[in-house]
């Protein structure tokens, strides 16, 4: 920094009586600037540390975004088709388009195209699994594309006006119930995969790109979020208990419910674990303990993980716990439902700390950030 210092001339004062008296004041006054080499460092560290942590805010803003926008989306959706159900127009049809041309008149539907066209509503490409290659959607033809192969429908695509663009094939085997007001309508009728971000990339799964527990596989390849080989099973949604997640059943709605999701009791509470149970499609959807053993495995990248207790001294591999640390609450950490019940209060679970694992139970009515990891079987 430069510093200039100046020295203060004599000055002239006049008493009242017309007397003259002079005096010297030395004083010295400083002039702040900064050198041009000053500022130019200064604006490097700011672009040193905004080029470190932009990209990290723009990818918490996004995923929230995304999280928040499906959440929004499944809501407008299950409204709209818990109506139909009420007014018994949810089955009944044969094919895919007679369905959406009725589903259009309970929400907003800005443009439809037949499976001819499906990527004049829906985008061209779609990363399936992060790393291969991508899909080619005009091959999205019929519902067996989604990988449902007793479902005999085309595929139609939808522009919804909310700006998600979505395939959808009708299950003709639908059913509806117009006097149970929490009739899983939307997952008994349809199998929808959607992008909440419009034609804007990432256009990948698990990201903007979402879809019910009816989608099994897309164009013959499955959703596996991890290597199948290493696991030994497929991994096709990992939820947290907010943002699009999963939510709580009642006690009512699991009631209903727990006979064909292979629930034994319900919560006398909200039951988050009830909750996470449905969102997957049953407790046979939700890992068991020696399969949460084999995830601590691959995890850890190790084979020392006992099935019970605890196991501590390792080393979690950032890497392969992205997915999960990214739908945690917690940034260094995160636990996995299991399909298995304790008693109707209490469900087992699995805690996946920085440097051990262990099994427990937790209470069913209080998630406490608990994921929801759904397995395609």
């Amino acid at each position: 920094m430069q510093v200039n210092y100046k020295k203060a001339s004599a000055q002239t004062h006049s008493r009242n009586n017309g007397t003259h008296f002079t005096h010297s004041t030395h004083f010295l006054t400083r002039a702040n600037a900064f050198t041009l080499a000053e500022t130019l460092i200064t604006l490097a560290i700011i672009g040193v540390v905004a080029a470190i942590t932009i990209p990290s805010l723009v990818k918490n803003y996004n995923e929230k975004a995304w999280a928040t926008a499906k959440d929004v989306f499944e809501k407008r959706l299950e409204v709209a088709t818990r109506q139909m159900n009420t007014e018994e127009k949810l089955a009944g049809y044969s094919n895919t388009m007679d369905f959406v041309n009725e589903l259009k008149k309970y929400i907003k539907i800005t443009r439809v195209c037949d499976n001819k066209n499906i990527t004049k509503c829906f985008n061209k490409e779609v990363i399936w699994n992060e790393g291969e290659d991508p899909i080619d959607m005009s091959t999205i033809k019929n519902a067996a594309s989604l990988g449902q192969d007793d479902w005999d429908t085309d595929t139609v695509a939808v522009q919804f006006a909310n700006g998600v663009n979505a395939i959808i094939a009708y299950n003709p085997n639908t059913t509806q119930d117009p006097f149970n007001n929490t009739f899983a309508a939307t997952a008994a009728s349809m199998a929808i995969l959607y992008d909440v971000s419009g034609n804007k990339n990432p256009n990948m799964n698990g990201k903007d790109i979402a879809h019910n527990t009816n989608v099994k596989q897309l164009a013959g390849v499955t959703g596996c979020l991890l290597p199948e080989e290493e696991l030994g099973f497929c991994i096709s949604q990992i939820l947290g208990p907010q943002n699009g997640g999963y939510g709580p059943l009642t006690k009512e709605q699991c009631e209903e419910q727990k006979g064909d999701l292979g629930i034994a009791a319900c919560d006398y509470d909200d039951d988050y674990w009830a909750g996470a149970v449905a969102k997957c499609g049953g407790v046979s959807k939700m890992p068991s303990q020696d399969q949460l053993t084999k995830l601590a495995n691959y995890i850890y990248n190790t084979d020392s993980v006992s099935s019970s207790g605890t196991t501590s001294s390792l080393a979690m591999d950032p890497e392969k716990a992205s997915q999960f640390l990214s739908a945690s609450p917690y940034s260094d950490k995160f636990y996995v439902w299991s399909g298995q019940e304790r008693s109707s209060n209490y469900a087992y679970y699995c805690n996946f700390n920085s440097t051990d694992t262990y099994w427990n139970y937790y209470n069913r009515y209080n998630s406490s950030g608990i994921l929801a990891v759904c397995l395609d079987q």
